[in-house]
């Protein structure tokens, strides 16, 4: 992609009403576009970045035996009345609409009702278990306060799976294999080192669940970490007798804010018994289905890299999730030996598959390096008349900072590797 004709649009400043860190980034390297408090337009650079991530997330989900599937966001009353979800009491962030005719229908904030009410087409022996669906949709929250940028949201893509076993046995397997993709996930973003398995409440249905807290200021939770352990505790559920089961001792647990990016819950039947999900099995017995489901909201990583990844100039992709791999800079005037050069390379890079961003406006470097800072692309090559006359090619790591001068016959195999 040339920058002169990319869709988007640096700042030197953010929005006066942003006060997140991610979105002020996200909104000043033109990742974003803000609509409204907690409503945000994905901007080309911030949609390719959304797009990887969303790949990472369904790499792994179909590695564990998810298909996909995508659900309608209208949903009706009478899909959600058989568990009280429907009432505002039970779920106060419902946005509530109706049909012409009068029909009240909501815009869904979750799927497990809906889903386990058109599983009943589809399940009724046991020879049809295990089954996992899930999808990337848009939910409707009606958030009462929206203040940590693309982090908490009125209108998000979540990634939502839920899982159908025939017994507690089974589901227990698929559980576990659903936390451990989720431990890949984070490490694949480049959240690993920040994001901790942490117990939390299981409500009525198990004596735990399990969130994926990553670390960071910006966070509303607050957590108990165990560096030893490498798994942490939501504040909710620290009690002396969990200390003891997991075989840690306080005084090595450490005080940390967090943000939740993911989180993996035991249904049991609740679900299955209010819609009556059944299947017979092997001794002809009629018997509800058990169930989990397993969230992940791909803005909301997206946000959480930005908060833990960026430094004083901008944002710091990680590889896997960056925009672009290389960003492309030149310094010549038009007609330069530097502007030939910078062409010829875009054109190997574009033909051999290397995702580059070509700068190749005219305006001043100073102004080039700093959009280049500010939008975060790992790796940073600048053609200039010096360069060229010296057969090399300046190299600057987003990450590191470290610059190097590389052979231009060698820079592909450098960029490849």
């Amino acid at each position: 992609m040339r920058q002169s004709q990319l869709f988007t649009k640096t700042r030197k400043e953010a929005p006066k009403d942003e006060v997140s860190k991610n979105a002020q980034l996200l909104i000043r390297a033109g990742y974003v576009y803000k609509e409204m408090a907690g409503v945000y337009v994905y901007l080309p650079l911030g949609l390719r970045v959304l797009n990887k991530v969303i790949a990472i997330i369904r790499d792994e989900m179909n590695g564990i035996g998810g298909q996909e599937i995508v659900l309608s966001a209208l949903q009706q009353k009478e899909t959600w009345e058989p568990t009280n979800q429907w009432s505002d009491k039970e779920v106060d962030v419902w946005f509530k609409t109706e049909l012409k005719n009068g029909t009240e229908l909501g815009l869904a904030v979750t799927h497990e009702a809906a889903l386990t009410k058109m599983m009943k087409d589809f399940i009724s022996s046991y020879r049809h278990l295990p089954s996992y669906a899930y999808q990337f949709q848009t939910k409707f929250r009606n958030e009462t306060r929206a203040k940590s940028g693309i982090m908490r949201c009125r209108e998000f893509i979540m990634k939502d799976l839920y899982s159908f076993s025939k017994d507690q046995a089974e589901h227990d397997m698929f559980y576990e294999k659903a936390k451990q993709a989720y431990v890949r996930i984070f490490k694949r973003i480049g959240l690993g080192d920040q994001t901790y398995v942490t117990f939390a409440s299981g409500g009525m249905f198990s004596k735990f669940s399990h969130e994926f807290q990553t670390v960071t200021d910006a966070g509303e939770d607050v957590i108990y970490v165990s560096e030893k352990k490498g798994i942490a505790i939501n504040k909710e559920v620290l009690t002396p007798e969990l200390l003891i089961e997991l075989g840690i001792d306080k005084e090595d647990l450490i005080e940390k804010k967090a943000v939740e990016v993911g989180n993996i819950f035991n249904l049991a039947t609740r679900f299955s018994s209010a819609l009556d999900l059944t299947y017979v099995n092997e001794s002809g017995e009629k018997v509800p289905v058990v169930m989990g489901s397993y969230g992940i909201g791909p803005g909301r990583v997206m946000g959480a890299v930005v908060e833990c990844l960026s430094d004083e100039k901008g944002i710091v992709w990680p590889e896997s999730i960056a925009p672009f791999q290389v960003h492309l800079i030149s310094l010549g005037k038009e007609g330069s030996v530097a502007t030939k050069k910078a062409e010829e390379l875009y054109k190997t890079f574009t033909d051999t598959g290397v995702e580059v961003l070509f700068d190749d406006r005219d305006v001043r470097p100073g102004e080039k390096f700093a959009d280049s800072d500010l939008i975060g692309i790992p790796m940073r090559l600048v053609i200039s008349d010096k360069t060229c006359a010296e057969g090399k090619v300046e190299v600057k790591y987003r990450k590191t900072g470290e610059v190097l001068f590389i052979e231009d016959s060698k820079i592909l195999s450098v960029i490849k590797k």
